[in-house]
């Protein structure tokens, strides 16, 4: 157990308190912090746990261990001295003032001068510069590389950073009064050197700073000459009354020391409760804006699987209309086909039957120029004279060859007729199925015009894309006016080959003479 135990809880709370590491209570810091503070307590029963150490063990805490942080920190306060300032009633500490003082008096006379004017001493700024090694207001960065020379050089370092400190504020001290000075050695100082650059050039001056040990112990030899002489010169009665104010000094210091502290506690505290309301604030906007985002989320996927249900419908209805279309194309393609082969059947036969009949013509012709009687009743062209003609020519025909040639006449003729007959039909029939081509053709393109449109049109609708820039529009378009153009094509060959019939049907009737 500790009789220090209470000071030690009350001082953890106030170390470094918006520092990461030792600002939740009851954390890893803060419980490190303690132990360090109460082994020491323990360790060191002359000493004990004094004010301060606690920053000084929470900056070895930062860089090290708990077991290892406490025995740095016992190396410190036994080899390098530090215990010696806590004993018998800090009279070592007042020493160091006294250098601290003659130093000055040295290389800045100009500052102990007005802080003499002042009445300002040193243990009125310097003592916690000397009890916490700079620890305790300064930035750790800077109480970094102090712990670092302090390591290095040994205790009188604190004389070289003590000696920059006031060499760099000189200009604004000697503006200042008493309560003026005090206030910037508590605020305004250490605010100085949150500069990284302000730091470094501070610790650059002290390391160039030369104070010899032996310049040391003749001012500590002077300082207890002084305290001897004051001791036998002083009446015991003013001395006690001296000791007490400067006790009183030094409490009414503590005092505002640790006014100071608790204050800053209450302000960084409520600045983390602002911050911690912010990022709560922050938070539940955040959280919100979550949840409609998630929303948004579903009502698009639901949005996406309705459009995809919807064009996977559109594209099997397209698909069976494009397949129905298909197959009435084929239907078509395929009944023009067939017209047009039998077409092309009639034509053939009908050129072989006109080449025939002009063979038996031009037979008919060298008989009837072959024989004397014949030429009297036809002409050069082979048409039949006048009767009168005839009569006058010849009386001396036979009834039989007149038959004969009639009858052949009669049945060239009625085969004719039934061949323009026959050609009449085909044509007829081909006229009827150019018919139903033109209507089968007129419904596609009503049904490109219309159906096809909406469809589209709602297409662009739901995706907000033109629908006429869409691949499946440019392959229906392209294979619609592929089918109209083949049909037109076919169209048009069937009509020349029924005219080149009709022709030759015309050329022959005319040839022999029928209607």
């Amino acid at each position: 157990e500790s009789p220090q135990d209470s000071a030690i809880t009350r001082d953890i709370n106030r170390t470094f308190p918006a520092h990461d590491y030792f600002k939740d209570t009851g954390g890893d810091g803060q419980d490190s912090l303690y132990k360090i503070c109460k082994a020491y307590s323990v360790y060191d029963e002359e000493i004990g746990y004094c004010q301060g150490q606690s920053f000084l063990a929470a900056v070895l805490l930062l860089h090290m261990p708990e077991e290892q942080a406490f025995s740095v920190l016992v190396k410190i306060m036994f080899d390098y001295g530090l215990r010696e300032l806590f004993k018998q009633n800090f009279e070592d500490l007042h020493c160091k003032f006294y250098q601290l003082e003659r130093l000055m008096q040295e290389y800045i006379p100009d500052l102990y001068n007005h802080f003499l004017d002042i009445s300002l001493e040193a243990h009125m700024y310097a003592s916690q510069w000397f009890l916490t090694l700079f620890t305790a207001k300064f930035p750790l960065y800077m109480v970094f590389h102090i712990i670092d020379l302090l390591l290095c050089e040994g205790i009188s370092v604190i004389f070289n950073v003590a000696l920059g400190l006031l060499k760099t504020s000189k200009d604004d001290l000697l503006l200042t009064d008493f309560e003026g000075a005090l206030k910037f050695f508590r605020v305004q100082l250490p605010k100085r050197y949150r500069s990284e650059e302000n730091a470094k050039k501070l610790m650059e001056l002290a390391c160039n700073m030369k104070i010899s040990q032996k310049k040391l112990k003749k001012y500590e030899k002077e300082y207890h000459t002084m305290r001897e002489q004051q001791a036998q010169q002083e009446d015991p009665i003013e001395r006690f009354e001296r000791e007490n104010r400067r006790l009183q000094e030094a409490n009414m210091r503590l005092e505002q020391e640790n006014d100071d502290l608790a204050h800053e506690l209450v302000t960084s505290k409520i600045a983390l409760r602002k911050d911690l309301d912010n990022a709560e604030e922050k938070a539940d906007a955040l959280n919100k804006e979550l949840l409609m985002t998630k929303q948004k989320l579903i009502d698009a996927e639901e949005e996406k699987r309705r459009l995809e249900e919807e064009s996977a419908q559109l594209k099997e209805m397209c698909r069976r209309e494009l397949d129905k279309a298909e197959s009435e194309i084929k239907k078509n393609s395929s009944i023009i086909g067939d017209y047009k082969q039998i077409c092309s059947q009639l034509s053939e036969r009908l050129e072989k039957q006109q080449t025939a009949n002009k063979v038996e013509i031009e037979k008919i012709r060298q008989k009837v120029d072959d024989c004397e009687r014949c030429r009297e009743f036809f002409n050069k062209e082979g048409r039949i004279k006048g009767i009168s003609a005839a009569e006058e020519v010849s009386g001396e025909d036979t009834d039989e060859e007149k038959e004969t040639l009639k009858n052949q006449l009669r049945e060239m003729e009625l085969e004719l007729a039934q061949t323009k007959l026959q050609l009449v039909e085909a044509e007829c029939k081909i006229q009827d199925l150019e018919h139903h081509l033109g209507l089968a053709l007129n419904e596609v393109q009503a049904a490109k015009k219309t159906w096809f449109n909406r469809t589209l049109s709602s297409i662009k609708t739901a995706t907000g894309t033109s629908s006429e820039n869409t691949p499946f529009v440019a392959f229906f378009g392209q294979t619609c006016d592929c089918a109209m153009s083949r049909t037109r094509m076919r169209r048009s060959q069937t009509q020349r080959h029924a005219g080149r019939s009709l022709d030759g049907a015309r050329g022959a009737g005319g040839l022999c003479g029928g209607p």
